[in-house]
């Protein structure tokens, strides 16, 4: 440790600059702290966005590889981020909430894991988080949302492609409200309204979506926080004793390496890469890995499978405006997770997704099996008359569905990880069930052709669960580690379950709670 070149110390270094390491740099900055930032990626600006299929590729992971097997892998390369914001910079901002179930699984049902808290603990978090970064609604029409403040926006506009699927689920007696997404539909704070082009999933340049660029970096920067970008984290570094983290080492833009010591070490570096820093960080008091004594490090990870249903209406849908998350939101199959009529757990339907002729999300791939004349004729149909919902499908956690490392290393020498998950029999039920109630739906709006694609993978979870009990957790509810006390984690690693519905709304949630936590706990922590 001597040998190496040390900088200035700081009260907090925090991994990842994406929407928890953004958020939790912005709070404890405002209390005064001096803190860093350390990104793998390159520094992107709004400037820099363009909407373009290909632009938006750019935005993906592009760090060292993951190794990925099991039967349904996480989709790193599209779920992950690498430079500024992180994944958060090209995340769609559907911002629904976990509901009371998700919670209390095991307990309540006997399947899965409980959170070591309950959503009317997290609620107050959710309410706040929604009025500093923006979130548009309607929460009275949004008839399954558990209780909370409304939505400090109104609610997203409807096109025809919504109207059209909406119809479908009137005619099966069934409802329909605006998807709640953290997406301007006025000016707010300071940040124009969105136009609804449709290019979200290449960021947004014009400050309508809430992501780390528009909303928690700018207050970070502006009370002093500072960004490394190029800097690749190696190794959490711990005090003698093993029992509280003495800062990180990391390879700069030179390829040097460098050790940032610091009071508190904060890991939002998602749900991959996290859990491979840790295992990563080995010492005579962690042989295993940092707060790794109980091998819980890289186990539960889970990824939503997506219920993708397609149809060709015979009139105008006009796909491609809206936002890239939907216009609408459907969460009949959520609450009573024993209840569905395939499989268990939870789903919600993202319904009427912006969406372009090509590239990774567009029509034109929406049934490979056509090809030729045949693909012609549909993309001249579906230029007109195409409409697509998701459902965000719950996948049930299991032990084996974990990160370690693999014996292959990246150009820095150090160890890829290796990602392994399958999905559970009754998560793959629960899958065939969104399959089958979504093409009723679009059989009952009328869809003159309707076809389904395989379950992709949406969002990483997992990987560092929270939990009451430390010999079967990481953390605490608060994403302090057990066995190091100024070691936090934050993001979607926390999650003991996936629930049914995007994570990224819980995330702001539970960082900002840590960071309250954090901030009156400062002595005692550190």
């Amino acid at each position: 440790m001597s040998k190496l070149p040390s900088r200035e110390k700081v009260d907090a270094v925090i991994v990842g600059s994406g929407a928890a390491g953004s958020l939790m740099a912005a709070k404890l900055s405002a209390t005064g702290k001096k803190v860093v930032i350390l990104e793998a990626g390159p520094e992107r600006k709004l400037t820099d966005l363009v909407s373009s299929g290909l632009n938006a590729r750019r935005l993906k992971w592009a760090g060292s590889p993951v190794e990925q097997s099991g039967s349904h892998t996480v989709g790193n390369g599209f779920n992950s981020g690498f430079g500024t914001g992180g994944s958060a910079l090209h995340h769609y901002a559907v911002w629904p909430r976990l509901h009371e179930e998700d919670f209390d699984m095991q307990n309540r049902y006997g399947k899965g894991l409980d959170w070591p808290l309950s959503y009317d603990d997290l609620r107050p978090w959710y309410d706040r988080i929604q009025k500093e970064v923006g979130v548009s609604g309607d929460a009275e029409a949004e008839i399954w949302r558990p209780e909370g403040e409304p939505y400090p926006m109104g609610p997203v506009p409807t096109f025809g492609q919504g109207e059209v699927i909406a119809r479908g689920f009137e005619k099966l007696g069934r409802k329909t409200a605006p998807l709640p997404l953290a997406i301007n539909t006025e000016n707010y704070n300071g940040r124009e309204a969105c136009i609804w082009d449709g290019w979200c999933d290449a960021g947004c340049p014009i400050k309508a979506l809430g992501n780390p660029q528009t909303v928690y970096l700018p207050e970070a920067f502006k009370q002093g926080a500072e960004i490394r970008h190029r800097a690749t984290v190696s190794e959490v570094t711990v005090d003698k004793k093993g029992e509280k983290t003495t800062g990180v080492i990391y390879i700069d833009e030179q390829g040097e390496k460098q050790f940032q010591p610091a009071d508190l070490v904060v890991l939002a570096a998602f749900a991959v890469q996290t859990p491979r820093l840790m295992l990563m960080s080995t010492s005579d008091k962690h042989p295993n890995g940092i707060a790794n004594k109980n091998d819980m490090v890289g186990r539960y990870v889970m990824s939503h499978a997506a219920g993708l249903v397609f149809g060709l209406f015979d009139e105008e849908t006009e796909c491609y405006l809206g936002a890239s998350g939907g216009q609408l939101v459907n969460q009949d199959n959520y609450d009573h997770k024993n209840k569905r009529g395939q499989g268990f757990g939870s789903y919600q339907w993202m319904i009427a997704q912006a969406t372009k002729p090509n590239d990774l999300l567009g029509y034109g791939g929406s049934n490979p099996a056509l090809f030729g004349k045949k693909l012609t004729e549909f993309m001249e149909k579906a230029t007109h008359g195409f409409a697509t919902m998701t459902a965000c499908v719950e996948d049930l956690p299991l032990a084996d569905n974990r990160v370690t490392l693999s014996s292959d290393k990246d150009n820095h020498g150090l160890p890829l990880a290796h990602a392994f998950h399958d999905m559970h029999p009754e998560s793959i039920a629960l899958w065939k069930d969104s399959q089958a109630d979504g093409t009723k739906v679009f059989e009952a709006a009328g869809a003159s052709e309707v076809w389904t694609g395989n379950p992709g993978a949406m969002h990483i979870m997992g990987g560092t669960v929270m939990g009451e009990d430390s010999s079967r957790s990481v953390t605490n509810s608060f994403g302090q580690t057990h066995e190091v006390s100024n070691l936090f984690i934050a993001g979607p690693g926390l999650f003991p379950t996936s629930g049914g519905v995007n994570p990224t709304f819980t995330v702001h949630a539970l960082t900002l709670r840590a960071a309250d936590y954090i901030a009156n706990s400062w002595s005692s922590i550190t």
